[in-house]
C-alpha cells in the first residue's frame, strides 16, 4: 500500500504540472492572439501619394538650398529681401503640403471613442504601440520617404543657419584686416567734397573717408582732429604723420567696435587735461596727442592711425595705411597688421 500511494501521489503532481502548463500555453496564446488584432483597419496602399509626398520634400529642400544660396552668393544690392523670403516660404510650403498629403492619403484613419483610460496603464500603452505600428504597414516606400525627408530636413536647417554668415568669415578672415587705404588717397566728408588742411579747426571734430572708396567699409571712416603741434607726444616713428598738428584715427572703437562719436575739449583741467576721442557707447577715451593710447575705458590697446600728408593745394591725404589693425580687440586682431 505504501508504494502504490506514493506512485498515485507522484501521478497526481504529474498531471497537475501537465495541465498547468497546457492552461498557460492557452493564455498566453489567447494573449498573442488579443495583441495580434488589428485596431486600425487595414489601409489600400497609395504609392502614388508616396510619390508626391517625395517630390514635395525634395521640392522643399530645392527651395531651401536656392535660399542658402542666393544668401551667400549675391549681395544686398543685387537681390530683395521679397526673394529670400519667397524662398523660404515655398520650401516651408512645400513641408506643409508633404505633411498634408501624408496624412490624408497615406496614413490610415480610424475612429475609437471611449473614456480615456488611467496615466500610465499599461494594456493602453501597448494599445497606442500597436495603433503606430499598425498605422505604417500600408507605407511601402518607407526608405524613399525617409531620405526625402533627411533631405528637406537638412536644407532647412542650412537655411536657418545661412543668416550665420553675416557674422562675419569663417576661415577666410583676410577681409576683416583689409581697408581702402593706400598712400596718396584724398580724405573726403560724407558728401564726397575734399578736406582742406586749412579748414580743420582746433577743437573740432571731422569724420572723413577715403575718396572713391566703399564708405560702409569698416575700415573706411577715420576721424581727423587738430591740435597744437607742440602739444603732439607721438611715437618716433610717427613724428611725420600728423601736418600742421593734424592727426587722423579709425573712428572704430577697439573695444567693441562702436564709433568714436566725441570729442572730448577739456573744461576741467584736474580731470581733463587735455583733449581726447571718446567712444559714447562705453566710455573708452583715447588721447590722439600720444597716437591714440588709451587713458579711460574698457579698449584693450589705442586706436590705430592714419598717416596723413598734405598736397600741393592744401589738401588732406593719406601718406599709407592705419598703425594696427581696425576693428574691436575680440576679433584677435592685435597679431595681424592691416592690408590695403
Amino acid at each position: 500500500m505504501t508504494l502504490l500511494s506514493t506512485i498515485g501521489r507522484w501521478l497526481i503532481a504529474l498531471l497537475t504540472l501537465l495541465l498547468g502548463s497546457l492552461l498557460r500555453t492557452a493564455e498566453r496564446a489567447q494573449r498573442k492572439a488579443e495583441r495580434e488584432q488589428r485596431i486600425v483597419a487595414p489601409g489600400e496602399p497609395a504609392p502614388r501619394a508616396e510619390l508626391v509626398v517625395v517630390a514635395l520634400l525634395l521640392l522643399a529642400g530645392l527651395f531651401a538650398i536656392g535660399f542658402v544660396v542666393v544668401y551667400a552668393e549675391f549681395s544686398p544690392a543685387t537681390i530683395s529681401n521679397e526673394l529670400l523670403g519667397c524662398c523660404l516660404a515655398l520650401a516651408l510650403l512645400s513641408v506643409a503640403g508633404a505633411l498634408t498629403v501624408f496624412a490624408r492619403r497615406i496614413v490610415p484613419d480610424e475612429e475609437l471613442e471611449h473614456e480615456y483610460p488611467p496615466r500610465g496603464h499599461p494594456d493602453e500603452q501597448l494599445e497606442a504601440a500597436r495603433i503606430v505600428r499598425q498605422s505604417g504597414q500600408p507605407i511601402t516606400r518607407k526608405k524613399l520617404l525617409a531620405g526625402a525627408g533627411a533631405v528637406a530636413g537638412g536644407a532647412l536647417g542650412l537655411a536657418a543657419l545661412a543668416p550665420a554668415l553675416s557674422l562675419g568669415p569663417l576661415l577666410d578672415t583676410d577681409p576683416l584686416y583689409r581697408t581702402p587705404w593706400r598712400r596718396g588717397l584724398q580724405l573726403v566728408d560724407e558728401s564726397g567734397a575734399p578736406l582742406p588742411a586749412a579748414d580743420i579747426e582746433q577743437g573740432s571734430f571731422y569724420t572723413a573717408f577715403p575718396q572713391g572708396a566703399d564708405p560702409e567699409q569698416i575700415g573706411a571712416p577715420v576721424v581727423v582732429v587738430r591740435l597744437s603741434e607742440s602739444a603732439l607726444r607721438l611715437p618716433a616713428d610717427r613724428a611725420g604723420w600728423a601736418p600742421r598738428g593734424i592727426v587722423a584715427f579709425s573712428k572704430v572703437c577697439t573695444h567693441a567696435g562702436c564709433a568714436i562719436a566725441l570729442y572730448r575739449k577739456p573744461t576741467f583741467a584736474a580731470l581733463e587735461p587735455r583733449p581726447a576721442l571718446v567712444c559714447p557707447c562705453h566710455y573708452s577715451t583715447f588721447d590722439p596727442a600720444t597716437g591714440g593710447t588709451v587713458i579711460y575705458g574698457p579698449a584693450g590697446r589705442p586706436l590705430p592711425q592714419l598717416p596723413l600728408m598734405i598736397d600741393r593745394v592744401g589738401r588732406l591725404r593719406s601718406a599709407g595705411n592705419f598703425s594696427g589693425p581696425v576693428g574691436p580687440s575680440w576679433w584677435g586682431v592685435r597679431t595681424r597688421r592691416p592690408s590695403a
